[in-house]
């Protein structure tokens, strides 16, 4: 997956609390065998109206959130079903982080599993974003993971917490297996260790 390193780029804020995963990528694009294809159902029921159309009004659309890199939100983000294909879609959209109160568990480890870095703050400093996020003046936001800082163009400068093992793997680029594969060295060591103390398993 993609390395997750020092992003810069537009953010937007779509402050509705509980927005599912139905929302996020509706079903009728879970039929694909592949992961390809997705950015166009994400929000879809949103950003584009019966016919297609892009609606205006909806702030990924509109010229000063193109290439929205961040998103802020509202509290309980990715709730509903379990479905993978809503961080999939949000990653091909361009989507690197999502700024939040809190989000839904599984939403959260299909994030971490894909690498699309999620950061939980207070309300206060969510709705300071919000409204940066708003503000197609200031919109614009720099997240530096390896330092765990959100800057913002008007000096703004938020810390934030991330799990240690979940940074590194985001700023490697590990995901599930990778990580394991990196432990190689140790789990050779380990085996062999294992089948010398028990060599009767090897027969």
């Amino acid at each position: 997956m993609q390395p997750f390193d020092t992003v810069t780029g537009p953010a937007a804020s779509l402050p509705a609390a509980n927005v599912d995963t139905d929302v996020i990528m509706p079903k009728q694009f879970l039929k694909g065998i592949d992961r390809s294809g997705l950015a166009i159902g994400a929000f879809h029921t949103l950003r584009f109206d019966a016919a297609g159309a892009p609606r205006p009004d909806f702030v990924l659309n509109r010229p000063e959130w193109a290439e929205t890199r961040f998103l802020v939100v509202g509290s309980n983000f990715g709730c509903g079903s379990s479905r993978e294909h809503a961080v999939w879609g949000l990653l091909q959209l361009g989507i690197r982080a999502i700024i939040g109160t809190s989000f839904a568990g599984i939403f959260a480890d299909n994030a971490a599993n894909n690498g699309l870095l999620l950061i939980s703050l207070d309300p206060e400093r969510v709705g300071m974003l919000a409204g940066l996020a708003a503000d197609p003046e200031r919109n614009r936001l720099t997240i530096d993971l390896p330092g765990q800082v959100i800057l913002a163009g008007d000096a703004t400068r938020m810390a934030f917490d991330i799990p240690a093992t979940r940074k590194d793997a985001l700023v490697r680029g590990l995901d599930a297996i990778g990580t394991t594969l990196d432990q190689a060295g140790a789990i050779r060591a380990f085996e062999e260790r294992y089948h010398a103390a028990r060599p009767w398993l090897l027969r």
